[in-house]
């Protein structure tokens, strides 16, 4: 039987692309779907482009900035929530599914007025603040790292992993003659890791690495560093963007990166050998738990971000292309946190909650 779904969250690429991943599921079984976020987060770009309706309210954010963002962010609060609680009775959703953010806390605070049912995706090893506010009100938490768990009330939990594109789990790994080191701070760059890896450039062929090096830069540095990186008189490139990053990943021998929840999981995915550098700003500093989570496992190094120079970089990279034994043990020990199938069973849940959301209605 086809349902109504509200999905929400936004901000970030590492909320929104998990939400549509789910989204495409709903929609392959004929629910009709809606999303509600921000006009200022990346959903308002992402989501039309992936053919889905989306509906916006006013709210900024409440954790990480200022006292003065803080209590313009609470006096707008009770309007979101109203402007949320008219598109759920509008729309008439069967459940509610939250991927974070804080567009979310409106629309999941006015789903517990409504009484309808929420489902909610953790990505991180320390849940959000959103979904800590709301934790003993969720249908269902699907979280990525076992530590989430202890956040939600018993056996209203479960690790699912993140939804990860599919290519990232189909494309198996082809290492060329050359160490391939791969070097990425996101689709915007990470001003730290640019001035790290250029700095690294003249120690490794000073050393006559036989290294190649793959650097997304990010659209603001790119010129630049390319100019340099053009007369360093080493193998590889760098470029803005990857457009694919599952072949990117694949063809690494080594990838260097932030630790937020969507790359982690892609790196698991890839079952790629990694040094994570966690940004040092994230709210609740949950990209240095994820981090931690990898490296307690043998599957990955971390070098905090105030520490990631280039010569730092230069001994990492060298020491782990030397014990390629080691860099084995990585990847095999990061397979066991991708998770296929977790848009699936996100769908499959959120088809449970509707489906007694329904049965209690009727009872009613």
């Amino acid at each position: 039987m086809p349902y109504s779904f509200v999905l929400t969250g936004g901000g970030s690429g590492g909320h929104v692309f998990p939400a549509v991943a789910v989204a495409r599921v709903l929609r392959e079984h004929g629910h009709r779907l809606l999303f509600i976020g921000t006009r200022q987060g990346m959903e308002a770009r992402l989501i039309p482009e992936a053919g889905f309706d989306l509906e916006f309210i006013r709210i900024g954010a409440l954790n990480r900035v200022g006292r003065r963002k803080q209590l313009q962010t609470a006096s707008q609060l009770p309007l979101s929530i109203a402007s949320a609680w008219r598109l759920l009775r509008r729309f008439r959703p069967r459940a509610v599914f939250s991927t974070g953010g804080y567009v979310a806390g409106p629309v999941m605070l006015a789903a517990v007025l409504a009484g309808i049912p929420i489902v909610v995706m953790e990505a991180n090893a320390t849940p959000g603040f959103a979904n800590r506010k709301i934790a003993r009100r969720v249908y269902r938490a699907l979280v990525a790292f076992e530590s989430a768990c202890t956040w939600f009330p018993a056996g209203r939990s479960e690790v699912t992993g993140l939804p990860v594109r599919s290519e990232f789990f189909e494309t198996q790994p082809r290492h060329g003659e050359k160490f391939t080191l791969f070097l990425t701070g996101g689709s915007q760059g990470a001003r730290s890791l640019n001035r790290a890896s250029r700095e690294s450039w003249p120690l490794f062929r000073a050393n006559q690495s036989p290294v190649r090096i793959l650097h997304q830069a990010g659209a603001r540095e790119h010129e630049a560093l390319a100019h340099e990186f053009a007369s360093a008189g080493l193998d590889g490139e760098v470029v803005p963007f990857f457009r694919n990053m599952a072949e990117t990943f694949q063809t690494a021998d080594l990838v260097v990166s932030r630790s937020g929840a969507g790359t982690v999981s892609e790196i698991a995915a890839s079952a790629a050998a990694s040094i994570l550098v966690p940004l040092p700003f994230a709210a609740d500093d949950h990209q240095r738990r994820n981090a931690e989570q990898l490296v307690e496992a043998g599957a990955a190094r971390m070098v905090l971000d105030s520490e990631m120079t280039g010569e730092r970089l230069f001994r990492e990279v060298e020491e782990l292309r030397r014990n390629p034994a080691t860099l084995a043990a990585m990847r095999e020990r990061v397979r066991p946190f991708a998770r296929p199938g977790a848009a699936e069973r996100a769908a499959t849940v959120l088809e449970e909650a509707a489906s007694e959301n329904r049965g209690r209605r009727g009872a009613e």
